[in-house]
């Protein structure tokens, strides 16, 4: 049913739900090596994936050949669209005309694709899309507005919109848990671990004028906190390279730190004409690659 092919030139563009505003993006990649507690960045290598005046946006890896991201069609839809690095082509997972699809992640058992969908009537909930192409189903009916969320045992913990906004994980249908609450966008699992992680904005500092967030965990299996420090100043997207180093972008420069480490450290820059501000950063360590949003500023 939705397999079809996606004829683009390609561009970055940074993703927005109903509730965030859009500008044109593109998804730009980078080849890597990342040893321990060090991350090398070969700027040779850098290469824009898309490049249209329109929104690509929201990649994450779903394999060692493969990203999904979220793109935004002629007519304002967004759709899942995945990219394979060894074919470099393009195909729809999903194609809705009623529909919008954001935020694309392999799920735990590896059958489906899942991505926050703005249904008919403006509900945005999880849904699941299968990797074979077969009809997608509705993960969580009675949890929305989702925004953004990340997996750990086969269950999604999920920013959900609201005043203020929560982090919750349902352990089981009778028990949704508070995470926290006044939560930032980055939702992510620490690798090999129980693990979510996310930006606390109850915790703030500013440093030469910007906000910095503090970054908390929270164990799944333990229900215990950890800290993680704070947030590179100005940024509010962050990824983790391995169970050790957290990276996040500022304007064009990347900067990495250990997760017990104060400092952050400039690890290099991505300079491409016509872009600036990197934003969200996936990374696969089989590949050795690193894809970054940035907004597209040229014509």
């Amino acid at each position: 049913m939705f397999k079809r092919f996606l004829f683009l030139k390609i561009t970055l563009t940074s993703i927005a739900f109903t509730s965030f505003s859009q500008v044109p993006t593109d998804l730009i990649a980078v080849d890597v090596k990342v040893t321990g507690a060090n991350l090398k960045i070969f700027p040779e290598t850098t290469v824009k994936i898309t490049d249209r005046k329109a929104y690509d946006n929201q990649p994450n890896f779903i394999n060692e050949k493969q990203m999904a991201f979220s793109a935004a069609d002629d007519k304002g839809n967004h759709d899942i669209i995945i990219y394979n690095f060894e074919s470099k082509k393009f195909t729809n997972l999903t194609k809705t005309n009623d529909k919008s699809e954001y935020s694309p992640s392999l799920t735990d058992c590896g059958l489906y694709v899942s991505a926050v969908t703005v249904e008919e009537d403006g509900k945005q909930r999880l849904w699941l899309y299968p990797t074979n192409f077969g009809e997608p189903e509705l993960l969580y009916d009675d949890i929305e507005p989702v925004g953004y969320y990340d997996w750990y045992d086969n269950k999604a913990a999920m920013f959900v919109l609201g005043t203020p906004n929560s982090l919750v994980y349902p352990y089981s249908k009778g028990e949704i848990f508070t995470i926290s609450q006044n939560v930032g966008r980055s939702i992510k699992r620490k690798p090999k671990s129980s693990i979510i992680t996310y930006i606390d904005k109850n915790i703030v500092k500013e440093i030469n004028g910007l906000k910095s967030y503090a970054i908390k965990g929270f164990d799944i299996e333990k229900r215990t906190y950890q800290d993680f420090g704070f947030t590179y100043p100005g940024s509010e997207d962050f990824i983790w390279l391995n169970h050790h180093l957290i990276l996040m972008g500022s304007g064009n420069q990347l900067f990495v730190r250990k997760a017990n480490s104060k400092e952050w450290e400039l690890a290099g820059s991505i300079h491409i004409n016509g872009y600036k501000n990197i934003s969200r950063i996936a990374y696969s360590p089989k590949l050795k690659k690193l894809v970054v949003v940035m907004n597209r500023t040229g014509h």
